[in-house]
């Protein structure tokens, strides 16, 4: 039996800003209510994915910059 792919496998491919912007309307959408459990379920899971997609994003982007510190401070001037 194969495994279900995650509902949230497309996180992945979006960019910080793609991933950023859906995560805010994710949270309107839990703020102002209305939807059901299941419903908010699923709008909770897909915004940790996407905080989790933004956070990578963020990680990333920290890493690049320590590792071009680090090589313009190694570099003798």
């Amino acid at each position: 039996m194969a495994a279900k792919p995650s509902v949230n496998a497309d996180v992945r491919d979006l960019s910080y800003e793609q991933a950023r912007a859906e995560l805010t309307q994710v949270v309107q959408k839990l703020e102002t209510g209305g939807a059901t459990l299941e419903e908010s379920l699923a709008l909770w899971e897909r915004g940790e994915a996407l905080a989790d997609a933004c956070q990578a994003w963020l990680d990333g982007a920290r890493k690049k910059l320590e590792a071009a510190r680090a090589a313009r401070e190694s570099t003798p001037e």
